[in-house]
């Protein structure tokens, strides 16, 4: 004598989608808290590299770019979603600068061989890794509470 146990799971499939939905919805937002963190630092350190006055920078060729206007740096700093690289379980956001607005920010950042790096983003992201882990949490959290 065999004993036979049918059991209809699809309800349960339902629910295990829904929950899989409401996850992969709270990807994206909690992301962006995280990068909002490492944009925020970035900008501030920025702003403490700020001149009081427009400044120039010269390229290789002894050509002279500028002038730059104090606080350029920091207003060439961005986040941005990733639509290329992100997928819906795996947001990526990129947080950088603007070449075409500061196309001197990598020589702050990692230096030339007559001035010293100044580092803004590497910075900001070494610093405040942990606390930008806290809040992509803390906002997955939240988005995965709501009802």
């Amino acid at each position: 004598m065999a004993l036979v146990f049918k059991m209809d799971t699809q309800q349960f499939q339902q629910a295990l989608q829904a929950e899989k939905e409401k996850l992969t919805a709270a990807a994206r937002p909690a992301a962006q808290a995280g990068a909002q963190v490492i944009y925020d630092e970035a900008r501030r350190n920025a702003l403490m590299l700020t001149s009081q006055k427009e400044h120039y920078f010269y390229g290789r060729n002894k050509r002279r770019y500028g002038p730059f206007q104090p606080g350029n740096l920091a207003r060439a700093i961005y986040q941005v979603y990733s639509e290329t690289e992100s997928r819906p379980d795996k947001p990526v956001y990129h947080v950088s600068w603007n070449y075409n607005k500061a196309p001197y920010a990598h020589m702050v950042e990692w230096g030339t061989s007559k001035a010293a790096a100044h580092s803004f983003l590497g910075k900001a992201i070494t610093e405040k890794r942990r606390e930008a882990m806290a809040a992509l949490k803390k906002r997955f959290i939240e988005e995965v509470s709501k009802k």
